[in-house]
């Protein structure tokens, strides 16, 4: 005990305090000028701001979602925006085969890739609704809401590793914490926390110079968030254009995770420093010289 409060309890006051309160590097919108970025789920709501804000600061774009003709309109506003090049390729993320072909044409058109902004969802007219037994519904959340951002990132690794580029993970409060009446969508987000944040590590460890940002969100003012929550949810719901802005930002800054939510509180209680330190600690049981290496024991 007495070595808990003279050692232990200071070292950990000084993270909390550096967790919490360092000075972060400031955004400047030149930073995405001329960079190649690709935004899925685009064709309205936040992906659909992100490639405006995008396109504002110059930067090039290519677009991806199921509406051909919603995608045609944004690509068009891009190019009135100021983006120095704006492509669209329509095509579902339940197609694993169209996700990885899209990463490569969506390369050669950029000539590479600086940043891969993961934001589309699965299309569902499933009301928020207690679960009893869709398994339907779960695997089709799993494929196109996880699955799908992990076809896509790993055909755009080597792209991003040429270019010491940034994956973005628009997540969401329900990949953090309990949310009844919508177990299938929460799950998925669940794994996209503990799939990217793991390879993160992974990134660190071996000297792979691509970040990983995981954005979780809280109620945000989309037309889909909107319908969906209609007379049983009643959170306040933020702005997808702040919001948009601020998942930029985030990965611009090469930040681990950016927290936009109505209350000021979500990134101070779900922040979870102890995770951090738990996560740290945890390396000293590795073979660090077979992790480095990418070795298996027999």
């Amino acid at each position: 005990m007495a070595f808990m409060k003279k050692y232990l309890l200071p070292i950990l006051g000084i993270f909390l305090a550096y967790y919490y309160y360092s000075a972060k590097e400031e955004f400047r919108p030149e930073m995405l000028r001329g960079k190649r970025v690709i935004v899925t789920g685009a064709s309205k709501g936040i992906g659909r701001e992100m490639a405006y804000h995008l396109a504002r600061m110059g930067a090039h774009v290519v677009v991806t979602a199921r509406s051909e003709e919603a995608l045609k309109k944004v690509v068009s506003h891009c190019l009135e925006l100021g983006a120095s090049s704006a492509h669209y390729v329509a095509g579902t993320m339940e197609n694993m085969t169209f996700a990885e072909q899209f990463v490569a044409k969506a390369g050669k058109l950029m000539g590479g890739l600086d940043m891969l902004i993961l934001n589309h969802i699965t299309n569902t007219n499933n009301p928020m609704t207690v679960f009893i037994d869709d398994i339907d519904h779960v695997r089709k959340n799993m494929e196109v809401n996880f699955l799908s951002y992990v076809v896509l990132s790993g055909a755009a690794m080597p792209m991003l590793k040429q270019s010491n580029g940034s994956i973005v993970v628009v997540s969401s409060i329900a990949g953090k914490t309990a949310n009844p009446l919508i177990a299938a969508y929460s799950a998925s987000k669940f794994a996209l926390d503990g799939f990217f944040s793991s390879i993160r590590v992974e990134y660190a460890v071996t000297n792979v110079n691509v970040s990983i940002t995981l954005c979780i969100l809280g109620l945000i003012d989309t037309e889909t968030a909107m319908t969906g929550t209609a007379g049983i949810y009643k959170a306040e719901a933020s702005p997808k254009e702040e919001c948009a802005l601020e998942i930029i930002k985030g990965g611009a800054l090469r930040q681990k995770e950016v927290y936009y939510d109505s209350s000021v509180l979500t990134p101070f209680l779900l922040g979870n420093p102890g995770r951090k330190i738990m996560e740290f600690l945890s390396l000293r049981n590795y073979n660090m010289e077979i992790f480095i290496n990418n070795q298996v024991l027999p």
